[in-house]
């Protein structure tokens, strides 16, 4: 029997019920002809064709439990970066990697640091641990590394940065990223997520790789998920200090990365020429469209990833803008949940989905013109 201070059913621990859970942006446009998704940052051009090739082929072996230690996976990604398997680690997607380290290295009453628009998963993996989530202030939309270094406190455990920063396509040069590792307590891990990586090409851009290499709290995540259009398969993989290796490889699932995961992930790897055909595409219209948006009259925030973060004059308009897009198949993602409700993140697409985006947007701002006279 219970007594009277007992709880009548089972009890969640505090921090979980302290999160708003992830939702996702639209994935449907309801009544719509044609649609376009725009909202979640897939790569237009899908797998390479390799990958999907070596996918097939696993429906032949799913009686087969995958290599627990994603042995050839991680050859793969140690010989693409130069990098030592040893220190890297595969999940379930980088947010798996992120959960990982947060439930290795968190524990009750101690605090994680993330930046005010950083991704959503920072403060619920920080929450899920028991932890204390506190957030860094940005300028101009971008991480401030002293604004980090301010929040540090004895209790700290564990700083997020993504780098380019999801939803607002901003990046820190290398320069302020050796400058946060520099000045971090050796206690405080860093965790440098590194998902758009790959699309990055201004000069003083590094994923972060050269600072784990040499430090002992400095990881670097990285994902399959987007320039080579694995996210359905949930691959990430991430290189951190051996130590840190050794905790994460204790708490995860002994099969958390499918056998069809890591096959198609060493596909992916081996054709760079889609990858070079991505970032060629994303380069040309991501500065297409900012530049037609903006001729629009709407602000956007530059971006280093395959996305951009369109500002609208109001909550009502960006609101507006969106339902008027969707009932023409064009999906946006919405971001109030990142304290963004005045904003829409619009995917790099194909040609006519780009074209069509601002053919629609003319549209929309044109009626709401109209209505307003």
């Amino acid at each position: 029997m219970s007594s009277p201070e007992s709880p009548a059913r089972p009890r969640p621990l505090e921090g979980v019920l302290a999160i708003e859970p992830y939702k996702p942006g639209k994935s449907a446009a309801p009544g719509a002809g044609k649609t376009f998704k725009l909202s979640s940052n897939e790569t237009p051009f899908g797998p390479s064709p390799l990958a999907k090739e070596v996918f097939r082929a696993q429906a032949e072996n799913l009686e087969i439990y995958p290599d627990g230690q994603a042995t050839a996976l991680r050859s793969a990604l140690a010989a693409r970066h130069g990098l030592d398997p040893a220190r890297i680690v595969c999940g379930a997607g980088s947010d798996e990697l992120i959960s990982l380290l947060t439930a290795a290295f968190i524990g009750p009453g101690d605090e994680g640091i993330y930046t005010r628009h950083g991704f959503l998963i920072y403060r619920i993996a920080i929450l899920a641990a028991g932890g204390i989530p506190v957030v860094a202030q940005e300028k101009n939309l971008t991480a401030d590394v002293d604004a980090i270094l301010a929040e540090v406190t004895p209790k700290t455990k564990i700083v997020f940065l993504a780098n380019p920063n999801n939803p607002t396509g901003t990046y820190l040069p290398f320069a302020e990223i050796k400058r946060l590792a520099a000045a971090l307590p050796p206690h405080v891990l860093l965790v440098v997520d590194a998902a758009y990586a790959e699309y990055v090409t201004h000069n003083d851009y590094s994923p972060g790789l050269e600072i784990a290499l040499a430090s002992e709290n400095v990881v670097m995540t990285r994902t399959f998920s987007k320039i080579y259009g694995l996210a359905a398969l949930r691959l990430g993989w991430c290189y951190a200090p051996l130590h840190v290796c050794d905790a994460i490889n204790r708490i995860r699932g002994p099969f958390n990365v499918s056998s069809a995961a890591q096959e198609a992930g060493i596909a992916a790897l081996a054709d760079v020429a889609h990858v070079d055909k991505s970032i060629a595409h994303n380069e040309t219209w991501l500065t297409w469209l900012e530049k037609e948006i903006v001729a629009l009259g709407l602000t956007v925030t530059p971006s280093a990833g395959n996305f951009l973060l369109i500002h609208f004059e109001s909550e009502t308009q960006a609101r507006g803008a969106d339902a008027f897009l969707t009932s023409r198949g064009l999906i946006l993602r919405e971001v109030s949940a990142y304290g963004l409700p005045r904003c829409l993140r619009l995917t790099v697409g194909l040609e006519e989905a780009n074209r069509l985006v601002v053919e629609t947007l003319a549209a929309f701002l044109k009626t709401e013109s109209i209505q307003s006279v």
